[in-house]
């Protein structure tokens, strides 16, 4: 595959295929299961409100903003901002096709989002992670996160947030 510019597109907004922005958050969320130790065969043993995110983001996101990176036509990652509670947005859901990784589209993600965040008006930005995933939490402190107290109940997330 040869390298193309990325861009970050606001969703909606454009006219994606809501299907491409399911299979991105299919393969979120199976790979996270997996990491998790509760693996799962597709899609149908996922949790309920995983499935309805993948079966109609326009839905489960109709609040929020999702950020697209398209090579092309295709798109290749994505990124939830949540609708601004208490002047913060939370950033949900990154992730970029594993065939695309290491060109920068994470952080190009990341760095619309919180200039999306700060459009709008907040004052932070919050996020959580599994401590497992020493990549993201890496890049994250590159872009300004710090480690916040907890706000989760579930065992093995660290909560991060950066000032906009």
């Amino acid at each position: 595959m040869t390298d193309r510019e990325v861009a970050i597109v606001r969703w909606p907004g454009q006219e994606l295929s809501v299907d491409r922005l399911g299979d991105l958050l299919a393969a979120y969320h199976l790979r996270t299961e997996a990491e998790k130790g509760e693996a799962v065969a597709d899609t149908d043993g996922l949790p309920d409100r995983y499935r309805a995110e993948i079966l109609d983001p326009r839905a489960a996101f109709a609040d929020d903003v999702v950020l697209i990176a398209l090579s092309g036509e295709t798109a290749v990652g994505c990124l939830v901002v949540t609708a601004p509670v208490g002047g913060r947005s939370e950033i949900k859901r990154l992730w970029t096709d594993p065939d695309f990784r290491g060109r920068g589209i994470a952080s190009g993600l990341v760095s619309a989002a919180l200039a999306h965040s700060a459009e709008t008006g907040v004052s932070a930005v919050r996020l959580s992670v599994w401590k497992w995933r020493s990549g993201a939490i890496a890049l994250y402190g590159r872009l300004g996160f710090t480690v916040a107290e907890s706000w989760e109940k579930r065992e093995q997330l660290l909560c991060m947030e950066r000032s906009v």
